[in-house]
């Protein structure tokens, strides 16, 4: 599975770790930036990962800013994502079980790597459950536009 990660500067040292941690997994990674800690707007990153993961180029997408927050708006504005700010393995598997998330968000001050790794794991392992929640998804995805 292809993943695609990016980050504004307050998210950067978290971003770094995580790719480190991803790529000893075996994950491919697309680093959309960014690739230092002056400061940047979350939105740019938010929309290069975003573009990864609706043109196929990547499975998933994982952004972190400081809070996650700034992320998880922005990527929702985009057709055909669903983004999840996890703050723990129990939101992630969640969000991917009942709302097929695509895209992970995560908040660089709010968790330890460690907390961010398994998070991300959970939400990359974990498969959408369907059934019920599959007329939810397209109820979500009838709203674009609106």
């Amino acid at each position: 599975m292809r993943l695609a990660i990016g980050s504004d500067h307050a998210g950067f040292e978290a971003k770094q770790s995580l790719v480190a941690y991803l790529e000893r997994l075996g994950y491919p990674i697309i680093d959309a930036g960014c690739f230092s800690e002056e400061s940047c707007d979350y939105p740019d990153y938010a929309m290069l990962v975003c573009d990864s993961v609706v043109n196929h180029d990547a499975e998933c997408g994982i952004l972190i800013c400081g809070t996650g927050i700034g992320m998880s708006i922005t990527a929702n504005k985009i057709t055909g994502i669903r983004a999840a700010l996890c703050m723990d393995v129990d939101y992630a598997r969640l969000a991917r079980e009942h709302n097929n998330a695509n895209v992970l968000c995560l908040g660089a001050r709010f968790q330890t790597d460690t907390a961010r790794e398994k998070t991300t794991e959970i939400f990359l392992t974990t498969p959408f459950a369907g059934g019920r929640h599959t007329k939810r998804i397209e109820k979500i995805h009838d709203l674009t536009g609106r």
